[in-house]
């Protein structure tokens, strides 16, 4: 199997990917352009110990992959957000 620091690269901080933390209950980071959504799921759930009920993708015009993943109710992205020192 994959090692999940391979498939995910880096959280994306912007003014809106924080609001989607705050607001949403939602992580965005950019991933292996290779990766699909089972794949990120996966990676995400063994990286930070959560439960994704939702991953969105999307090509940016530059290559590069961007995931949007909705957490379950249960957990917190703020949670998350912290431990990977966002906030």
């Amino acid at each position: 199997m994959v090692d999940p620091n391979e498939i995910i690269i880096r959280p994306v901080v912007t003014e809106a990917s924080l609001q989607a933390v705050e607001s949403q209950n939602k992580l965005v980071f950019y991933v292996a352009r290779s990766a699909n959504k089972n794949m990120i799921k996966w990676a995400i759930e063994s990286l930070y110990d959560v439960v994704v009920d939702k991953v969105s993708t999307q090509i940016l015009p530059d290559g590069r992959k961007k995931a949007t993943l909705r957490l379950a109710p249960e957990y917190s992205a703020a949670d998350v957000a912290t431990q990977l020192g966002i906030f």
